[in-house]
């Protein structure tokens, strides 16, 4: 019985492996990006949802957006394929933002994934005519993603009540964690582009008719505790890139790669 359901998986494996197509360099496809944010184990649900973080603190997410850029796919032989001119902004409010795609991926089987969370400091830079798309300072509405006083995009932005933040103005205990800054113009200011690298667990198969989907988890819960504790009584206001660093460290932890479609 044993050596027959030995037999039956590389029964299975060999005729998986002949129905892949072969690979053809010429050969380009899509591969799409599909972002879930959760907090620890739970779905992420905007505003009403309470969590509690590593410090005990409760809070809710009213707002959680964030920029990946500077994707690249590791192949099997260990070369690299960049795709640097796409940017992505994923925004929990609009669902169709959680399934980014990269274009034109050239066929190939591929065993990891790097990107930045953030918008790199030539594209910040680059004249107003060149950042089109979610790049476009002027299609966030009120849901501002751009710091004209900085000259800088916002890379993420996360927004909720919790019960230790200090009432504000309009009478909320509101906490608003606003991170950016590439690194200055023409001089050294804080930095707070992060790279993310992560393997993949199983092959990412591209071919003519083969368009894998790459389903990313984001633990949001560790924005609080990825590096080093961050704690909203401490600190329910950040808005300055020389203060965000601590965060921008705990954000590069929250992703993971679950599986692949």
């Amino acid at each position: 019985m044993k050596q027959l359901f030995i037999g039956l998986l590389l029964f299975t494996a060999a005729c998986s492996s002949e129905n892949l197509e072969p690979i053809n360099p010429n050969d380009k496809n899509n591969v799409t990006l599909e972002f879930e944010n959760r907090v620890a184990a739970q779905t992420l649900v905007l505003n009403d949802t309470k969590y509690t973080n590593s410090s005990g603190e409760d809070f809710t997410i009213t707002t959680l957006n964030y920029f990946i850029s500077n994707v690249a796919l590791k192949k099997t032989d260990g070369t690299v394929v960049k795709m640097p001119d796409h940017y992505f902004l994923v925004r929990q409010a609009d669902k169709n933002t959680l399934m980014p795609v990269l274009k034109d991926v050239p066929a190939a089987d591929y065993t990891e994934m790097t990107f930045t969370i953030g918008v790199d400091s030539v594209k910040s830079i680059s004249a107003v005519d060149q950042r089109i798309g979610v790049l476009d300072v002027a299609s966030y509405g009120s849901d501002n993603m751009y710091w004209s006083w900085n000259s800088g995009y916002i890379f993420f932005k996360m927004e909720g009540i919790s019960t230790v933040a200090p009432t504000n103005a309009g009478g909320l205990q509101k906490y608003q964690y606003h991170v950016g800054g590439f690194g200055g113009r023409t001089a050294a200011t804080a930095n707070n582009l992060r790279a993310v690298t992560l393997s993949l667990p199983s092959v990412a198969s591209v071919r003519k008719s083969k368009s894998p989907t790459i389903h990313l988890i984001a633990d949001i819960s560790k924005v609080f505790s990825g590096v080093s504790p961050v704690k909203i009584a401490s600190a329910a206001v950040v808005m300055s890139p020389a203060a965000a660093g601590p965060i921008a460290n705990n954000y590069a932890k929250v992703f993971s790669v679950d599986h692949i479609h």
